[in-house]
């Protein structure tokens, strides 16, 4: 029971610390700049609920797609790593996201399949720390993760309703602060896969 609990909070971590809501907040506000209320809100709803259903995809079928294009799990958590380890570097160095802002958005869907469901919430680097928690799990494992994730994504949506307070309540330099932490963490999480993969790789115990 408690390697469960411990394992449960290592996901919702790894989570948290490569999707931010906190962060993405107003990236969320600037894409939906002129928007009422009630469509803010199907946004940022549309945006959770695709993002969930891209990660469940691959964390039910990643052991299908590892078998199609012949890919090992250590090749696996080695690369992954790497790109979880870059994609926190990123943080530290404070580099804006690649996303486009859009000056004028349609407010309809689109902005909800992307960018927002797609890369922001369920980029690479959040598909990547999925798939990592579920190769080789059992079961219940693949539950927690599962779990784990749709509370993020409900997180998500809160923190995406309420981006406008959050922004004037704690400021920009300390959104920018908490990207920072988050890096470091997101850093050392794709730094222990890749430790991980080099052990399985030649059986390193």
């Amino acid at each position: 029971m408690n390697d469960l609990i411990t394992f449960s909070v290592t996901v919702f971590t790894g989570f948290f610390a490569i999707m931010n809501p906190i962060a993405n907040a107003p990236i969320f506000l600037s894409l939906v700049e002129g928007a009422d209320y009630k469509t803010r809100k199907i946004i940022a709803g549309r945006s959770a609920l695709i993002a969930f259903l891209i990660v469940v995809v691959f964390v039910l079928l990643g052991k299908f797609i590892f078998e199609l294009f012949g890919i090992t799990i250590p090749a696996f958590k080695i690369t992954g790593g790497i790109l979880i380890f870059y994609v926190g570097f990123e943080m530290l160095q404070s580099k804006k996201s690649a996303v486009k802002h859009l000056k004028d958005p349609n407010i309809d869907e689109n902005i909800a399949v992307s960018p927002l469901g797609i890369p922001i919430l369920a980029g690479p680097g959040t598909i990547v720390t999925a798939m990592n928690y579920v190769t080789d799990a059992h079961f219940i494992h693949i539950a927690v993760v599962l779990s784990v994730f749709a509370l993020m994504c409900l997180l998500t949506f809160i923190f995406f309703l309420v981006s406008e307070k959050l922004l004037e309540l704690i400021g920009n330099n300390v959104i920018s602060v908490i990207g920072k932490i988050m890096g470091l963490i997101i850093a050392i999480i794709g730094t222990n896969m890749v430790i991980e993969g080099v052990k399985l790789a030649f059986n390193l115990h």
